[in-house]
């Protein structure tokens, strides 16, 4: 049985948070979509920049594509043949987010399974928001997101 799973989100930007989980997953399917989401929640990057960004991070990562998408995760689910998605856990307020959208999901599409991953404690306190206040104000990004990020984002602060 292939076992292909996605990761949705918004990566905007990408963090090393994300890249851990997208290799983690990696370990567990044969498959792992990353696909990002059409509309990103900050807009501090366009939709091609966020996809081209977090497959630079992801190059040589055996069974791993990235790919934009929009409309309804659960259709872009059976639209790609997985059956599974995953998600990581970094906070209780996380926790509490992603049961909502499960339930709201499983009702919509009861065959798709979710996976939580717990994010590592020393990646937990990494989100894109904290990457983008740390930019906004010149700070260093080597250790929040991966080094073509970091190179890309480079300048964009202050």
């Amino acid at each position: 049985m292939h076992r292909h799973v996605l990761y949705p989100g918004s990566f905007d930007p990408v963090t090393l948070g994300h890249l851990d989980l997208v290799e983690r997953a990696s370990r567990l399917f044969d498959q792992v979509t990353v696909v990002v989401a059409a509309s990103g929640k900050a807009g501090l990057l366009g939709l091609e920049e966020r996809v081209d960004l977090f497959r630079a991070a992801v190059t040589g990562l055996p069974g791993v594509d990235v790919e934009p998408f929009s409309g309804l995760l659960v259709e872009e689910v059976r639209r790609r043949g997985a059956t599974a998605v995953v998600r990581g856990i970094r906070t209780p307020g996380d926790y509490e987010h992603e049961w909502t959208m499960a339930g709201v999901n499983a009702l919509l599409a009861a065959d798709v399974e979710y996976v939580y991953l717990l994010a590592r404690p020393h990646l937990a306190a990494i989100s894109s928001t904290l990457v983008r206040d740390v930019m906004r104000h010149g700070g260093a990004l080597e250790r929040l997101v991966p080094e073509p990020v970091a190179r890309a984002l480079a300048g964009r602060g202050a």
